[in-house]
């Protein structure tokens, strides 16, 4: 693991919204390989500025950032890296929460 950032740091919390009944909708098999997808897209993302993964469940991140910029673009980035990307069911909700 990378040394966490110290100092004011902005820490960024992500968390599928509907996980379960996009879970059910895709069945196990489709759902985990949505879900490897899913945090390769994160965790770039995170990384690409400076983001340093705390603790990880589920389907949910914990990641420190050594500034709120910082975080602030990797939350961008996520989710357009979600939108664009080959995520069935999940693309399509945040495009419309982004309007």
């Amino acid at each position: 693991m990378r040394e966490l950032p110290r100092g004011t740091v902005t820490f960024l919390f992500t968390d599928i919204e509907g996980s379960t009944r996009l879970l059910r909708e895709l069945g196990r098999e489709h759902y985990a390989e949505a879900l490897a997808e899913h945090r390769r897209i994160l965790r770039q993302a995170f990384a690409d500025d400076g983001g340093v993964e705390v603790d990880t469940q589920g389907d949910a991140f914990f990641v420190a950032f050594p500034t709120a910029p910082g975080a602030l673009r990797a939350a961008a980035a996520a989710l357009e890296g979600l939108a664009v990307g080959q995520q069935p069911g999940w693309g399509r909700e945040l495009r419309r929460e982004r309007r």
